[in-house]
């Protein structure tokens, strides 16, 4: 099911991450989302993980309604270099469970992924729970993010 609240899905990869950011572009332009691919699309040519983060935190600066995908071969680097950004909130997830439980404790606004490392059906759940999860919008987790932002 669409989240109506997204105004776009912001979806970024390095080299390594290609292959499951455009599988991950094409379901999600299929269920009805907007989709902003930033790159990278060439599997053979090596890009660095802070750039594509750093694209990807630009494109989501004046977006508040925006959630962000980031691919790289581990997810760590693209979830540290993403955090670097005081509106980005990111997080590497593994599982449904994972996506679902940060985006409701500490909303969450950028997904990254290994993609070296999971499976590309688990990825797309994990893709889709993080777009359809609900932050628990209560005081003490507003406390939280206003601390870290």
């Amino acid at each position: 099911m669409i989240n109506k609240e997204i105004s776009r899905v912001y979806i970024a990869a390095d080299h390594r991450g290609v292959g499951l950011k455009l599988y991950l572009y094409e379901m999600l332009m299929a269920a009805g989302y907007n989709v902003v691919n930033l790159g990278t699309d060439d599997l053979n040519t090596p890009v660095d993980f802070p750039d594509i983060a750093a694209k990807l935190a630009d494109a989501m600066l004046d977006d508040n309604q925006s959630r962000g995908i980031l691919i790289c071969g581990t997810g760590a680097g693209m979830e540290i270099a993403a955090n670097r950004y005081r509106h980005i909130r990111a997080s590497r997830c593994e599982r449904p469970e994972q996506a679902r439980d940060d985006r409701f404790h500490d909303d969450i606004n950028v997904l990254a992924l290994a993609a070296d490392d999971i499976d590309i059906e688990i990825a797309f759940l994990c893709t889709q729970t993080f777009l359809e999860s609900p932050f628990d919008n209560c005081e003490k987790r507003i406390r939280r993010i206003q601390k870290i932002s």
